[in-house]
């Protein structure tokens, strides 16, 4: 799984012309499936990203996580995260988890960090033309992939 992780002050979801998700402080994460992703990827990425210290504490300094502050997150699916441009100009997406797997393990990672955080976990929705607005604070944006583990 790849997630590129953003700290906002305030972000939504519009679908259709109609707010589906929002948020002020929390995490925005945009989130892809690998065809080879597992249970185990979701559950080490939910909890990194719960943990990751990337809030400030009373001296501003990067210290505290969205979960230890119980913040809320969106997730929106993402697959163009996996997107190869080694060939020509049009992007190949073949890493890319089908919708049968991915939507089970997306919706398994959201379940996993509403429960890391022990806040409300709002999404997009899968497959749809989404409009995501936010405003990176910091900015702070992390890119992680379970591959990696880094």
């Amino acid at each position: 799984m790849r997630a590129v992780v953003q700290r906002v002050s305030h972000a939504s979801v519009t679908i259709s012309d109609k707010t589906k998700s929002e948020i002020d402080k929390g995490l925005v994460i945009l989130l892809a499936v690998e065809q080879e992703d597992t249970e185990q990827d979701a559950q080490w990425l939910s909890a990194k990203i719960a943990r990751m210290r990337i809030f400030p504490d009373e001296k501003g300094l990067m210290n505290k996580s969205a979960a230890e502050g119980h913040l809320p997150a969106i997730v929106v699916s993402q697959f163009t995260l996996y997107a190869s441009t080694k060939k020509g100009n049009r992007p190949s997406f073949t890493r890319s988890a089908r919708p049968d797997k991915a939507i089970p393990l997306y919706e398994h990672f959201v379940e996993l960090l509403q429960k890391e955080l022990g806040a409300t976990v709002q999404t997009g929705e899968f497959g749809a033309d989404m409009q995501v607005s936010l405003n990176n604070d910091g900015p702070v944006t992390i890119i992680i992939d379970s591959r990696d583990k880094e």
